[in-house]
């Protein structure tokens, strides 16, 4: 009878215990699977690092293609390209590039292209070569666009024919510095562009022996991604082959497998479209729907045309498609996954609302750092969840930030203070062999800037994310904001620093304090210059349109101009913003003459209480 009873006391409590979890720790089971989900990404990054010959992201997509040749790898518009077509198209480029005199197997190449089944192609030819590539953003120009085919040391230029103009423009420099420049174009009469195309349709399609990649490690630079730091011209971050290996996990961690189809619209110049979408499909074995580039009208429609069950997004996707008009066939698709970051709640619940139960992945990492985290709860708002096994593995922490300073609070010691629970702090994370930090090509100035010495205790290393954080109670951690001269807009990251050197180039502007301002409406901060003229100038609005168009991407030309007898400085000769962010564009705040650019007009024209009025009510679209 006692034995009758202890069992069936034992069988109540075991049948109780998830009933008191759930109610006592709510995500306990979650925790549970994401550290299954890490043990099983170590145990699978761990085998392939013992591999030999070195197995890398490539390898990959070779095993893909031998396990399902006939399955569409990529569909572009109307094309469908199987993985085995793929992997014959890439043999095809690489063989046309062996046969160029200006580029030799493990060269350094710059891919200057948009959203295109040529970029995929044409990366995959040069992993096979044993080439590194320098993603250009398509956007930039001129100076921007010779700094960073520069600072990679890039010996070839491999540009999309819509690009040709664009190429022209930094030709001399390119022909003076022995660059090869190619176009994928059957025919191009320009002296020092040679067309690729026609070679590529002449090429064989036979393999490539191994041994061409046989002077890579796993510290060779596979890709270099350009990022906007706190200053100066975008900086390239090496992408080790280490690191691409370990982002192979990056969709397969989110429950995404072969069955699903991606939708990739996103730039893949970016770590979102390339290293997202692109690596982590070729470790899915997945099919990719490859857009040109972003559209609200046709995103959905996409979806239900080829299937999508994945979709990436960035903040502002988001709140596009919640803007768009309502349609009777919101919920009509197959849309299962977002990943993505930079979703604000109110824009997460709205879409939820909308287009039906659809899992948001928020995540958190940047190109160069070291740490990450992932929202695997579903908790809105949040971009991650912090336990005690990421701690281990990458040791981060949130340390107390002086916004007036701009830098670290440190106490009697010298050592930094950590921001108790519930309190914004600067995320660092400790710089050791299993989260290392590369830093930028060429640029040990801007590698040094990331890295924070004396954080914990003397002689500590840490990589400074640049990005202000707060973790609640229940261990859910919140982005709060950027520091340092950085604002975002259009998905963008844009250096204040580069904008005010490229304005300051200009005739008529002596000085320039760019930053970024908010947007009823709007993700992000959209630019703004507070400037003051020269002597004897006049401030002439199509001079400065012609300029910034010149040299900057549209999404980092300063939207508004305000005109200041002289540019505020702090007490340590830092240009004053705190105090020209919080006054925005309002001209019934400002009494200084402020100018917003028209680009149908191609000028700057008078900010009108009239204008600001339309920008509020979404008249003027931004």
């Amino acid at each position: 009878m006692m034995e009758m009873y202890l069992i069936s006391t034992i069988l109540a409590i075991i049948v109780m215990i998830p009933f008191v979890l759930k109610t006592f720790y709510p995500y306990v089971w979650m925790d549970i699977l994401y550290f299954r989900d890490i043990v099983q990404i170590l145990v699978r990054f761990l085998s392939r690092r013992r591999r030999r010959p070195l197995f890398f992201v490539l390898d990959r997509f070779l095993e893909q293609t031998s396990a399902h040749p006939d399955k569409p790898f990529i569909v572009f518009g109307d094309e469908s390209f199987t993985y085995a077509s793929t992997d014959k198209k890439s043999n095809k480029i690489a063989h046309a590039l062996q046969s160029q005199p200006g580029y030799q197997a493990g060269d350094t190449v710059a891919l200057f292209m948009g959203n295109e089944p040529d970029f995929l192609f044409t990366w995959l030819a040069l992993a096979k070569l044993g080439s590194p590539v320098a993603l250009l953003n398509h956007n930039i120009r001129t100076k921007s666009l010779l700094h960073c085919f520069n600072c990679c040391k890039a010996k070839v230029l491999i540009a999309a024919a819509e690009l040709k103009g664009a190429v022209e423009d930094v030709l001399p420099t390119l022909i003076e510095q022995d660059v090869t420049v190619l176009l994928m174009t059957d025919h191009c009469d320009t002296p020092g562009i040679e067309n690729l195309s026609d070679k590529v349709d002449e090429a064989s399609d036979v393999p490539l022996p191994q041994s061409l990649r046989a002077h890579l490690t796993f510290k060779s630079p596979a890709v270099y991604i350009y990022t906007s730091g706190t200053t100066g011209l975008p900086k390239a971050a090496v992408v080790n082959q280490n690191r691409l290996l370990i982002a192979l996990a990056v969709l397969s961690s989110n429950g995404v497998s072969s069955s699903d189809v991606i939708y990739v619209n996103l730039p893949l110049y970016h770590t979102a479209g390339f290293i997202v979408g692109f690596i982590g499909a070729i470790e899915t074995g997945s099919t990719i729907i490859l857009k040109k580039k972003f559209s609200a009208s046709q995103f959905w429609d996409d979806c239900r045309k080829h299937s999508v069950t994945v979709v990436q997004y960035i903040g502002e996707v988001m709140r596009y498609l919640c803007n768009t008009p309502k349609r009777d066939n919101d919920r009509e698709h197959k849309v299962r996954l977002a990943i993505g970051n930079g979703i604000r709640a109110e824009i997460w619940r709205e879409f939820l609302n909308r287009f039906g139960n659809i899992e948001v992945r928020e995540f958190y990492a940047s190109t160069e750092g070291n740490v990450g985290f992932v929202n695997y709860t579903g908790k809105i708002g949040a971009i991650g969840r912090v336990n005690f096994l990421h701690k281990k593995l990458f040791p981060y922490t949130l340390i107390k930030y002086d916004t007036e300073r701009d830098e670290p609070v440190r106490d009697g010691n010298d050592l930094c203070v950590e921001a108790p629970i519930g309190e914004t702090g600067l995320l660092v994370c400790k710089i050791t062999d299993i989260a290392p930090f590369v830093g930028y090509a060429q640029n040990e100035e801007q590698t040094e800037r990331k890295r924070l010495r004396n954080v914990l205790k003397k002689g500590d290393l840490y990589f400074n994310s640049g990005d202000l954080m707060r973790i609640d109670e229940e261990n859910f951690i919140y982005f709060q904001d950027r520091v340092g001269d950085t604002f975002r807009w259009k998905g963008e990251n844009v250096a204040t620093t580069e904008v005010s050197d490229i304005l300051t180039l200009s005739d008529c502007l002596k000085e320039a304090n760019v930053y970024g301002v908010q947007v009823q409406g709007h993700e992000g901060r959209i630019g703004m210059a507070a400037v003051t003229v020269k002597e004897g100038v006049q401030f002439d609005g199509s001079k400065i349109y012609n300029h910034v168009v010149s040299y900057l991407p549209s999404y980092a030309r300063p939207r508004f101009i305000r005109i200041q007898n002289a540019v505020e400085l702090t007490g340590t000769f830092k240009q004053m913003k705190l105090k020209l962010v919080e006054q925005g564009f309002d001209p019934g705040r400002i009494q200084d003459p402020l100018y917003i650019l028209i680009d149908s007009e191609k000028t700057y024209i008078p900010l009108t209480a009239q204008v600001y009025d339309s920008i509020m009510s979404g008249d003027i679209k931004l």
